[in-house]
This record gives structure tokens, C-alpha cells and sequence, in this order.
């Protein structure tokens, strides 16, 4: 079967993006981590010794460059419903984070231990039907968010990617009630048409 005209245009623009071709030329797992690069660059998240859960970690590359920063000192555990491959250091859970049985192997590993910062770059599988899509995007958010408040220090942050849209500034209102701070970015690794954008949310009040 041929592919689609859309699929070869977005192949291509895959195979052209400056993000993919510094990714293989840094040796980084995906282009996203140049998202996490510039959060960092604007908002000194990463310190060395942190705790850190990475939710929707899989190729891991958030993840890997979270680990340089944390250091031997520090404690990463990824969570992703794809698999893993093995990053040195890294405590890693395979399952679905809309699962019980998953959110309890998370606190488990947790053990009432304060963590410094919750990353979430989840997403849901898209369906192409933004009634669909927008719905289970927003889950994932207000699921990461009930486990940021449960989890995080007093002082910690969560970063949250949300796609804008039906019911994008209700979640936002409810940052904004937990957090001292919320600001919202949109990294230059953000592909232009998405709606994808990440709030940082500080201090818990």
C-alpha cells in the first residue's frame, strides 16, 4: 500500500527537522529533549540531587538528561505505558499511568518520600478526532496534577504539557488555585502547528 500524501509530508518533515538531526548528532533518544533543554535554560528546574518522577517518559530522553543533572546523589524514576531501555540510575515502570495497579506501584516506590519536581510530557494515542483526543489529553493532565499535589515538597514544581482547547483553561484555573506560580511556555522544539504548551507550576500553597 502507498502512504498517504499527508504521512510522506510529515515523513519528510521528520527526516528534515533541525531538532531529529541534532538529536542524532548529540546522541539523544528523541528530539524532545531539546523541550526539556530550554525549560531548563528559562527555569532552572534541574539541580543535582533531586527527586524526580517522569511521567509519558518513553524513548527516555527527558529522562537521560534529568540523570546528568540529579547525579549520584539524586533519584529518578520513569513511568511510561511503552517500554524503557535501561537508563543507568533510573528506576523505571512500565504501565499505564491511568491504571490503579500503576499509581500504586508509583507510590510505592515513592514511600511518602517529598519529590522535588514532577515532569509529565504525557500524551494520549491520537485519533485524529480532536472530540476524542482533547478529552483524554486533559485526563492525563488533571491525573498528573492529583499526583504532583499528592507527591511533590513544598517547594517542588510540576511541568505539565497540555494541548489547548475544551477544557484547557479550567485545569489551568485549578494550577493556579494549588500553585504560588504558574507560567506557560511553548519550546522552539515545539513543532509550530501543535497546540501542545507546558505550564511550570512552583510552590505548592
Amino acid at each position: 500500500m502507498s502512504r498517504s500524501k499527508s504521512s510522506q509530508k510529515w515523513l519528510q518533515e521528520h527526516h528534515d527537522d533541525q531538532y531529529v538531526l541534532q538529536a542524532r548528532k548529540e546522541g539523544y533518544r528523541s528530539r524532545a529533549v531539546y523541550k526539556l533543554i530550554e525549560l531548563q535554560q528559562k527555569d532552572k528546574l534541574l539541580k543535582p540531587g533531586m527527586f524526580v518522577l517522569d511521567l509519558g517518559a518513553a524513548p527516555g530522553g527527558w529522562s537521560e538528561y534529568v540523570s546528568h543533572f540529579a547525579g549520584p546523589k539524586g533519584r529518578l524514576i520513569a513511568i511510561d505505558l511503552l517500554p524503557v531501555d535501561p537508563i543507568a540510575g533510573v528506576e523505571i515502570i512500565q504501565g499505564d499511568f491511568t491504571e490503579a495497579d500503576t499509581l500504586e506501584q508509583i507510590l510505592d516506590l515513592v514511600d511518602r518520600q517529598p519529590v522535588d519536581l514532577v515532569l509529565s510530557d504525557m500524551a494520549p494515542n491520537l485519533s485524529g478526532v480532536d472530540s476524542v483526543d482533547q478529552p483524554r489529553s486533559m485526563y492525563l493532565g488533571e491525573l498528573a496534577f492529583e499526583l504532583a499535589k499528592d507527591c511533590l515538597a513544598k517547594d517542588g514544581q510540576f511541568v505539565v504539557k497540555l494541548f489547548q482547547g475544551e477544557g484547557y483553561e479550567a485545569l489551568i484555573s485549578s494550577f493556579k488555585l494549588a500553585f504560588k506560580s504558574v507560567k506557560y511556555r511553548k519550546p522552539d522544539a515545539s513543532r509550530a502547528r501543535s497546540r501542545e504548551i507546558y505550564a511550570v507550576c512552583s510552590g505548592l500553597k
